[in-house]
């Protein structure tokens, strides 16, 4: 299983991400650029200890990714989707991929991707932070494969 962040805009929330991806044993693609300088210490500042021992793989763009990548699906979670979190059937191969904050992903990667998925939103809500559904969507992918 493997998370992967498309041009992240806040690092705040790659930090989160970079958290979560070292408590459950998930690795971590950074799909650049992103909408803030990555280094090391902006990595220690906004993923504190967790950037040392998360599997994390940067790639400088899209392109580089899908060359890269190692098989399996991936599964775009993204607001326009049909299907929902809770219907789909994971995969240990599969690979979540988050858009950006601000716009989501491109048309060539929400095409590129095998499945799109949602959550669930109650009400005139619309969308959750990029970093807690990145939460809630590994812990149901981990839940089912595991």
């Amino acid at each position: 299983m493997r998370l992967a962040t498309y041009q992240p805009d806040i690092a705040p929330n790659l930090g989160s991400m970079i958290r979560l991806c070292a408590c459950f044993g998930v690795s971590l693609d950074i799909i650049e650029p992103c909408g803030f300088p990555l280094s090391l210490k902006a990595l220690r500042r906004t993923a504190m200890d967790y950037a040392d021992i998360t599997d994390m793989v940067r790639h400088d763009s899209w392109e580089i990714f899908q060359k890269s990548r190692p098989i399996g699906r991936l599964i775009l979670l993204t607001t326009k989707a049909e299907n929902t979190l809770w219907d789909f059937k994971f995969k240990t191969t599969d690979i979540l991929i988050m858009g950006r904050e601000s716009a989501g992903v491109p048309k060539e990667v929400h095409n590129a991707c095998d499945a799109h998925i949602k959550l669930p939103m109650f009400g005139q809500a619309r969308s959750l932070n990029v970093a807690m559904t990145a939460g809630m969507a590994i812990s149901e992918a981990l839940r089912q494969t595991q």
